[in-house]
């Protein structure tokens, strides 16, 4: 399968920091960490109780994300539910 999203991903976008912004506002923990390729944004994956990556998708369209986890180099289209 071919994901046409990730022609939206872009590049020298600055991630919006070293940990999930909304869990850092709110004071909760998160489980991993995932990077919006479009925008940057640091959201928690859907292990974590705020599932913040997922909500960012929601709100903002941006469908493709990878994990900033150390050893880890996998992006995903929420758009198409794959591994791109």
């Amino acid at each position: 399968m071919v994901c046409e999203h990730v022609k939206e991903i872009k590049s020298g976008v600055k991630r919006s920091g070293d940990g999930c912004v909304e869990c850092l506002r709110d004071g909760t923990r998160w489980v991993h960490l995932r990077e919006c390729l479009v925008c940057g944004h640091v959201g928690c994956c859907d292990s974590s109780i705020g599932r913040h990556a997922t909500k960012h998708f929601h709100t903002s369209g941006h469908p493709v994300m990878r994990s900033i986890e150390p050893g880890e180099s996998w992006r995903w289209c929420y758009v198409d539910e794959a591994v791109v």
